[in-house]
């Protein structure tokens, strides 16, 4: 028994000296997520232990759990993908960033934490870092449509299938409202992508439109004169985004014969790379000086 409590003693004095030497710290940009939101997590590790750190070249090098609050299961759909080799130096510090939504059953409502592990294989130590939480909340339906997409390659039937758009508005911070576009099949049961789209007022009406390839087109205000314009393909990506001002005319949508939707009103905002570089004028050389015509 003495012999049993004296290795427990040392495996637990040298996790203490790892996590002395090495920390691991979780940081999330946002603590509030929607069902099947991307949930982008960085992990520092910073490394204080004199000498270099090989890191990323074994697949569970770091590894992520998460739990509910209140006790709730939190499915593990996989391992979360973090291999790549690296060096950190005595002294340094390195960010690995992932997403680790779809690796977990994150669908209910409640409030999470999640871990960070850094296993050091030469030291036979794993070092985990301080819970972080955060919550999965509902979000409010404003708008939704059906569309079809064409049969992937391969499918003899040749039958489109059917998803839908859905426009969500959710507290992102409690008090800040943002909208969210998901794009699912059409009951909902898988859904392909959430994605947010910007701040909004709480008044505010989205004016959505599909396109003749079923872009979703969509324009909504975001402040007191300040309106969004955003372009979303079938798959859920923002193709293209715009800013526009309330002067004299409201920001909207105008659809032509052949079925292309453009803003009309408002003025847009220019972005810096709408505006072409100017390169600095190339400096001449001097003109030559010009000496009168000798005298006969």
């Amino acid at each position: 028994m003495k012999f049993s409590l004296s290795i427990f003693s040392l495996i637990l004095l040298a996790g203490f000296s790892a996590s002395a030497q090495i920390s691991v710290e979780i940081v999330l940009d946002q603590n509030r997520f929607l069902p099947s939101e991307s949930l982008p997590v960085a992990v520092r590790i910073t490394n204080r232990s004199g000498q270099m750190l090989h890191l990323g070249a074994d697949p569970g090098w770091l590894t992520f759990s998460v739990n509910a609050v209140d006790n709730f299961v939190v499915t593990k759909l996989g391992e979360v993908p973090v291999q790549g080799e690296f060096d950190l130096g005595t002294s340094q510090m390195a960010t690995k960033r992932v997403d680790v939504a779809p690796y977990f059953n994150l669908s209910r409502q409640g409030s999470y934490r999640i871990v960070a592990t850094l296993h050091v294989k030469d030291w036979n130590a794993e070092i985990p870092s301080l819970p972080e939480e955060f919550d999965i909340i509902d979000g409010a339906k404003l708008w939704s449509q059906s569309f079809g997409v064409p049969a992937p390659a391969g499918e003899t039937n040749g039958s489109p299938q059917i998803r839908k758009y859905t426009l969500e508005q959710a507290n992102y911070l409690r008090s800040q409202l943002r909208m969210y576009v998901q794009v699912s099949d059409d009951p909902e049961r898988h859904i392909f992508k959430v994605r947010a789209i910007g701040p909004m007022v709480s008044f505010s009406q989205p004016e959505a439109e599909l396109d003749r390839l079923n872009n979703l087109h969509v324009i909504y205000q975001s402040g007191a004169r300040t309106f969004i314009y955003t372009l979303i393909n079938p798959d859920g990506d923002i193709v293209r985004q715009e800013y526009y001002d309330y002067v004299n005319t409201r920001p909207r949508f105008q659809t032509d014969d052949l079925g292309n939707i453009m803003v009309i009103g408002g003025v847009r905002r220019v972005k810096p790379i709408d505006v072409p570089s100017v390169e600095a004028p190339v400096t001449e050389p001097p003109p030559a000086p010009v000496h009168p015509p000798a005298q006969p």
